[in-house]
């Protein structure tokens, strides 16, 4: 079988290798049951749900990867075996430890994040609500349908898109964040200048959203470490927005994407960021490929590894385009559900949409089968 560029080779278990190997370890839960009381499982992220297995993976020499699953019955030999009881204890107190809460938000359930674009040009619905008054309007309606946290934004970082000047990003954010604020929902900013991130504050924001994991300008990590709790969102993006799709490349896509959000998170931590004002998110569609969208939702679940709340922002994405190349973004409802779904099963706590009400409406359904 060929390997696909980027993507994780599944093997027969070869236990005996695996626990004879001294590099590191990635570790995916997996196995999803709908209690996490089973006592063959163990909580998924503190939540209600539950995995009984793990997925163990190392790299290969060649830039790939290869990889493992063992039911957590069987973990406990093969831990004796390769000397790394202290590394799988921590592992799985991460893997299934209780989040603390975010922005106030109970980590224990999973939370629609609803999209509030106040851009020309974003990739779905630019234009559609390009004025203050709209958007103030649509985030409204987004919380009626279910949202628990609004996500505002001023500036499009789809592929291709050129940046806006500062002042244009504040003054379109600004005004929508007061309205929002001042109604009393949790509001978000998405963003990655650290002038707009103050300015957004100011006006009422709980939530940084930088998709340059506070490496958009210097500003931003000052900013952040600055402050005792605003709570951010550190995502991956392969390069910048107007070249990302520019043929990206990997040797893992999921062990990369880990690495980096793992080295993000310990530099806020030496920057005076906790680990528990931290949330973070893969990035999907932000410098990667079809396969590499698709191996990062395979095996979501693997973030959890880095004990912070995991978003998922799949709603709309043009990999749905590329599996369905005849829907326009606004027909990819379907695909967006099903990605949702995906995310939800895999313990992530929140997950940023355009369709808000179809969202909430297929996570109440999906729920109430596993509660049978």
């Amino acid at each position: 079988m060929d390997k696909i560029e980027g993507s994780v080779l599944r093997s027969p278990a070869d236990v005996r290798g695996f626990a004879d190997f001294d590099g590191p370890l990635y570790y995916v839960p997996t196995g999803f049951i709908d209690r996490s009381d089973d006592p063959q499982t163990l909580p998924l992220a503190g939540g209600r749900r539950g995995f009984s297995a793990l997925e163990i993976i190392r790299r290969l020499d060649d830039g790939g990867a290869q990889s493992m699953i063992l039911p957590l019955l069987a973990l406990e030999g093969w831990v004796q075996n390769s000397g790394r009881v202290d590394e799988i204890n921590a592992v799985l107190d991460r893997l299934s430890g209780n989040r603390r809460a975010f922005a106030n938000q109970d980590m224990e359930s999973t939370h629609v994040m609803g999209i509030v674009n106040v851009t020309p040009d974003s990739f779905s619905d630019g234009g559609d609500h390009d004025s203050a008054q709209k958007a103030i309007a649509h985030g409204r309606a987004l919380a009626t349908a279910g949202a628990s946290i609004l996500d505002v934004g001023g500036e499009s970082t789809r592929p291709g898109a050129a940046p806006v000047s500062i002042d244009e990003e504040i003054a379109r954010v600004v005004p929508v964040i007061q309205a929002l604020s001042a109604d009393g929902h949790c509001v978000s900013v998405d963003t990655r200048h650290g002038a707009v991130m103050k300015a957004a504050m100011q006006a009422g924001a709980h939530i940084i959203n930088d998709v340059t994991a506070l490496e958009g300008d210097e500003e931003s990590l000052e900013f952040i470490s600055q402050s005792d709790d605003i709570p951010v969102i550190l995502m991956h993006m392969q390069g910048e927005p107007g070249t990302m799709q520019d043929n990206p490349k990997y040797d893992c896509a999921v062990l990369d994407v880990y690495d980096y959000l793992l080295d993000r998170i310990e530099s806020c931590e030496r920057a005076g960021i906790s680990r528990d004002r931290i949330c973070v998110d893969p990035g999907i569609g932000f410098g990667k490929s079809l396969s590499h969208n698709l191996e990062l939702l395979s095996r979501l679940s693997i973030f959890h590894g880095l004990g912070c709340p995991l978003l998922l922002g799949a709603s709309r994405k043009s990999f749905i385009g590329k599996i369905d190349p005849a829907a326009t973004p606004k027909q990819r409802l379907g695909g967006s559900l099903t990605a949702a779904l995906n995310g939800w099963r895999q313990g992530a706590q929140i997950l940023r949409v355009h369709d808000v009400d179809e969202t909430v409406q297929a996570l109440s359904v999906a729920s109430a089968i596993g509660a049978v």
